[in-house]
């Protein structure tokens, strides 16, 4: 698993425009934001937790598609299924959630203080979105894993992976900015919120790789 981690980091690398993408698509809508609400630093400064969340979220659905396809491409893919149990297979979906969790998607949560900036985000504020999206985003990949499995035989699944999960991960982005807001608003609270967003995560990083190695067994 681990020879698998890192060969899908060398990949992403390689490639490495998947990252900056979601980095410059990220910076584009925090952006436009001050544009179409004004310049009431106040009013920034409330939303700002909600806009780098949808920000967010929107980054990450960008290259979920390929998550799988390129193996299918070149024939990996084949090798994954031959897997001597679906708990194998599952364990194998787990890693490659975590290496395009780690390649597209941290770097927008590295990102994200600085964009706050943008949006006159107070101090805790920003420290509370960068761990909220930093616990919360991981269940993004875990949910998109099973929209990209199951459109792992469409040429062109990229818009079909994003309206597959976006349900999905609506309770992610409630709770996650339900927590941010509350370490900015005295009387909300941070911790519940906070903590039901930690159990989704655990919850989907369980059923997002069995569920998404049953779409490719059926698949193949």
């Amino acid at each position: 698993m681990f020879s698998l981690y890192m060969r899908d980091l060398k990949l992403a690398g390689r490639a490495g425009s998947g990252a900056l993408t979601g980095a410059l698509f990220f910076l584009a809508v925090v952006a436009v934001i001050p544009f179409g609400v004004g310049p009431d630093l106040n009013l920034l400064a409330r939303i700002g937790p909600a806009i780098l969340w949808i920000g967010a979220l929107l980054a990450s659905l960008l290259g979920l598609d390929r998550m799988f396809q390129a193996d299918a491409e070149d024939g990996s893919l084949d090798l994954l299924l031959t897997a001597d149990s679906r708990h194998m297979l599952a364990l194998t979906v787990f890693t490659k959630c975590l290496a395009h969790w780690t390649t597209s998607v941290l770097p927008l949560v590295v990102i994200s203080p600085l964009l706050g900036l943008f949006m006159n985000v107070p101090p805790i504020g920003l420290l509370a979105v960068t761990l909220t999206l930093l616990v919360g985003t991981p269940a993004i990949t875990f949910i998109g894993a099973v929209g990209s499995a199951l459109t792992v035989a469409l040429p062109r699944g990229g818009l079909l992976v994003s309206v597959l999960i976006l349900p999905l991960v609506v309770p992610v982005l409630v709770f996650g900015v339900a927590a941010a807001r509350g370490a900015m608003a005295d009387p909300d609270p941070f911790l519940p919120p906070f903590l039901i967003l930690a159990a989704l995560t655990i919850f989907f990083s369980v059923l997002g790789p069995f569920a998404a190695s049953m779409a490719l067994r059926n698949a193949d």
